[in-house]
């Protein structure tokens, strides 16, 4: 515990250490074990430091893997799911670690706490936006609709493959579902039925 006496420059430079402790040592635990099986004791004690700082910090373990993500990734603004790269890494990733906090917000329903409003707008800032911008660019009608529906396809899948209700599914090899998820995904982006009939009657 920091003394009373200290200054609160120092006080303020050794909060601001703790927290970069938290995070590398959430980054690494989260990495090797997934949300689930990572406590916050256990991320403590990689950090060496008090884990009942988590709560003061970051709010939650939650917040801390939110903020871990975005640590890890960057804050440059992710590739869409129809990049073939960016899908791949994230079939990769999660089926090594499991699907965090946000992808249980896209299809569970909330309580729409702080901590459930987090996980949404993560959620929507890394895979619904960049797909928004993409149908928008390419002249889709409704992108926003268009990219929630993907989102939440490719979020569906995720959580079904981890949850083992589909066999196949959840034993397929994460190259052998890239390309029927890219069909998938692409199908988004092919106008409706009332787009194209009104397309050929004019």
């Amino acid at each position: 515990m920091t003394d009373p006496g200290t200054p609160p420059t120092a006080r303020r430079r050794d909060a601001a250490r703790s927290r970069e402790l938290l995070v590398q040592a959430a980054v690494e635990l989260f990495a090797d074990r997934g949300f689930d099986r990572t406590t916050t004791r256990e991320i403590g004690e990689r950090a060496g430091v008090d884990p009942a700082l988590i709560a003061r910090y970051f709010g939650g373990k939650t917040q801390l893997y939110l903020v871990a993500v975005r640590t890890e990734q960057g804050e440059t603004p992710p590739a869409d799911l129809l990049d073939e790269d960016r899908l791949r890494w994230l079939l990769t990733r999660l089926a090594r670690r499991g699907p965090g906090p946000s992808f249980q917000a896209a299809v569970l329903p909330g309580d729409n706490s702080e901590v459930q409003q987090a996980a949404r707008a993560h959620l929507r800032e890394r895979l619904v936006d960049p797909l928004r911008d993409r149908f928008a660019a390419e002249g889709a009608d409704r992108p926003q609709l268009r990219a929630e529906l993907a989102a939440a396809a490719f979020a569906g899948v995720i959580l079904a493959r981890s949850g083992g209700a589909f066999g196949e599914l959840a034993a397929v090899d994460s190259e052998e579902l890239l390309p029927l998820l890219q069909d998938l995904l692409s199908s988004m982006l092919a106008p409706s039925s009332d787009s194209a009939g009104d397309s050929d009657s004019g």
